[in-house]
């Protein structure tokens, strides 16, 4: 049984450095910078848009009677 933990063991190891390596590999570099400026490709929203597709929605913190 120990010498199956231990394989185990090896073996994924091997494969986390594998995949660490295969990430920071300088083929990836392209993919990566791409994938690090997603965030900032969203569309601006203006803020009085927003406010008027919701006027009875979740966000009302006027509370009717």
């Amino acid at each position: 049984m120990a010498i199956l933990t231990a394989f185990s063991t090896v073996v994924s190891m091997a494969a986390f450095l594998a995949i660490c390596w295969w990430a920071w590999s300088a083929g990836r570099q392209p993919a990566n910078a791409e994938s690090a400026m997603l965030p900032f490709a969203l569309p601006d929203e203006p803020l009085a848009a927003s406010q008027e597709r919701s006027p009875g929605g979740a966000n009302n913190t006027k509370q009717e009677h």
